[in-house]
């Protein structure tokens, strides 16, 4: 006969075989497969993180879907996980066959598949159960299951970043002297400082001293560099306020461009937030740029949905704006966007102004409310390897952006000016070719003008391994016509060593600058020594029939 002892003894073995099974469902979904939400230089942001299993150091590959193959996927990329918010990811781009794009599929390797699925199966509240063991003694003796606490959040304290001294030297028109500068080149993540919800990233320059020997001029390096931000932010989800000081996007309105300054949110709702923020407006890009400029007001903010079926984001405020503190502007912006997983997206940004129409006779008229400017929008993706968008482009007033950013592509928006088309195709062996055509158009025109833009992006140039873009593109906006032609690529080596050359012409008849005719050619060099320490220098070329010069800029540091 069976004893007790061997009868209990397999009752407690089957019930700890059996109990997994019944436990499965107080165990979170294991998700595997993540979207691509956002691509930077070298990096891109998954729709996925801390809280769906995932760690830093884990590696994952992207998908292109491949109709054409029966449904099959093509590997394009592999990734390594950098950083880990709660419900985002940050992650290095490891290799890559073709461009990664937005919307991609991400899928976690099955080593990192089986180790969620451990954690998974191991946690329990706030601690970690040990492994239960089993011998030929009593298994109520035996079994001991010992609580550890959990090891931090990957998120918190996670800090990227390096610093650097530069040393920038100018030489102008022949026979206007030069200038040399050093200063300090300073950028960083850094998630959940101390242990806070309080968040720091972005870039910045600045200059220790200065000699000038005839040359002051702010070359096209100096403008470039002011489209980056540097931001300190709260986001704490057991919070009703949101914050964020420093060179930054208002997060609910875009479209007013950075400002030098803040905000403050109430989210008196899970959906609705409520803010205000002021600052100076120092983008060089902006459509209404002036270095003089200070802006205020506040905003409110309705959001709702997410990013894996539909997302909806609306913005409603009030702004004031002055030039060196006096009046300039008084109006109200729009903001919508919508996105339906990643085949569908509309995106809407508007302005209309309290202005007083401008009488010659008689007491002056009463303010009326005009719109400014307006930008919609639509992009469609109804496969992996081609996308569509349609655009459509107002301004009252010409713009003023920095007019030396033209042949960069960090205006395009403003030269389509009307009605415009685009498409992007993805081709086999990482070649990519996109186009756009428009009408422009503007009110008060007697004519309307073709604007036409072509350009090919290629990944890997044969056994090179270089990443190249070519771009042409003839425009006629309202306040000026001209065309450019510009070129960029990059190469990476095994040795820590990455190469920048970018190159272009433009001609650009405008009311907004004298600066006619331009050609430029800048190299750029990275050299990683090692784990913290890099080195780098760059040369730009700059020829116009105004503004002519050489710029050599060499900078080491150290990276942590």
């Amino acid at each position: 006969m069976i004893s007790e002892r061997a009868l209990f003894s397999a009752a407690v073995q089957l019930i700890v075989v059996a109990l997994p099974m019944f436990a499965g469902a107080q165990v979170p979904h294991l998700r595997t497969e993540f979207r691509i939400k956002y691509v930077a230089d070298g990096a891109v942001y998954l729709d996925g993180g801390q809280s769906d299993g995932l760690t830093k150091g884990m590696k994952l590959k992207i998908y292109h879907a491949n109709p054409g193959a029966n449904g099959a996927a093509a590997e394009i990329a592999e990734l390594t996980i950098a950083s880990v918010a709660s419900t985002s990811a940050v992650c290095d781009i490891n290799s890559t066959t073709q461009p990664v794009q937005v919307g991609d599929t991400a899928k976690l390797e099955r080593p990192e598949v089986q180790a969620i699925q451990k954690e998974q199966s191991a946690a329990s509240a706030n601690s970690y159960a040990q492994v239960v063991t089993f011998s030929e003694g009593d298994p109520l003796d035996e079994e001991q299951r010992a609580e550890v606490p959990r090891p931090p959040s990957p998120e918190i304290n996670r800090t990227r970043g390096r610093i650097g001294v530069e040393y920038d030297t100018i030489f102008g028109q022949p026979g206007s002297g030069a200038s040399q500068e050093a200063g300090l080149d300073f950028r960083a993540q850094m998630t959940r400082i101390l242990g806070s919800y309080w968040n720091f990233q972005g870039y910045w320059r600045g200059r220790l001293t200065s000699q000038s020997m005839g040359v002051q001029q702010i070359t096209l390096t100096d403008l470039i560099n002011r489209t980056y931000v540097l931001s300190l932010t709260y986001a704490n989800p057991h919070s009703a306020f949101v914050a964020g000081f420093g060179r930054l996007y208002i997060p609910a309105a875009t479209s007013l461009g950075t400002i030098d300054g803040g905000y403050v949110g109430w989210r008196f709702t899970k959906k609705l937030t409520l803010g205000i923020f002021g600052g100076s407006t120092p983008d060089p890009t902006a459509w209404n740029y002036n270095p003089g400029r200070e802006i205020s007001g506040s905003f409110l903010n309705l959001e709702s949905g997410n990013f894996d079926s539909a997302h909806l984001s609306t913005t409603v405020g009030l702004a004031v704006s002055d030039i060196h503190w006096k009046p300039d502007r008084q109006f109200a912006f729009l903001e919508n966007s919508f996105f339906y997983k990643r085949a569908f997206s509309i995106y809407d940004a508007a302005q209309a102004d309290l202005m007083r129409p401008v009488t010659t006779s008689g007491p002056p008229a009463a303010k009326t409310v005009s719109l400014t400017q307006n930008f919609v929008t639509l992009r469609l993706l109804p496969y992996s390897r081609i996308s569509f968008d349609v655009n459509d482009t107002y301004f009252r007033n010409p713009p003023s952006f920095a007019p030396q950013l033209v042949g960069t592509g960090l205006v395009q928006n403003y030269l389509f000016q009307g009605l415009s088309g685009g498409v992007r195709v993805q081709l086999p062996l990482g070649l990519a070719v996109y186009s756009e055509i428009g009408r422009s158009a503007r009110t008060g025109d007697t004519s309307h003008s073709l604007n036409q833009l072509y350009g090919i992006t290629l990944t890997k140039l044969g056994k090179t391994q270089v990443h190249l873009d070519l771009r042409y593109s003839k425009f006629d906006s309202a306040f000026g016509k001209g065309s450019y032609e510009s070129f960029s690529a990059s190469r990476e080596f095994k040795n820590g060593l990455r190469l920048d050359l970018d190159g272009g012409q433009q001609n650009f008849n405008s009311v907004l600058t004298q600066q006619t005719r331009a050609r430029w050619i800048t190299v750029n060099s990275d050299w990683f020594m090692g784990r913290h320490y890099f080195m780098g220098s760059g040369f730009t070329i700059y020829r116009g029939n105004v503004q002519q010069y050489n710029e050599v800029l060499v900078t080491s540091g150290y990276r942590f």
